[in-house]
């Protein structure tokens, strides 16, 4: 909507690729203290619960962008992968 205004010429969206999801079932949740936070078993929260499916990751991009729905705004998309995470705990296993 913005391109059609005239607004913007061009947009660029950084968002997480499929492949993150890894690193994101091993790390735990922080609190705004930077704690750890539990559950009330007190069972660790993984940052999982908060990058579910409902929220934008490469793979929803890409479908809506191939389905035409920037409204032929050029889009410039960065999807940021495990390798590029250099103090996570699982780097040695992450593809480089």
């Amino acid at each position: 909507m913005f391109h059609e205004c005239g607004i913007i010429s061009a947009a660029v969206i950084i968002t997480r690729s499929q492949k993150l999801n890894t690193v994101f079932n091993e790390t735990p949740l922080l609190k705004k203290d930077g704690t750890i936070d539990v559950d009330s078993n007190g069972k660790q929260k993984l940052c999982k619960q908060k990058y579910g499916a409902s929220t934008t990751w490469m793979g929803k991009l890409l479908y809506r962008l191939n389905a035409g729905r920037h409204g032929g705004c050029p889009v410039l998309v960065f999807g940021i992968q495990p390798a590029v995470i250099t103090d996570w705990m699982g780097h040695n296993d992450r593809e480089q």
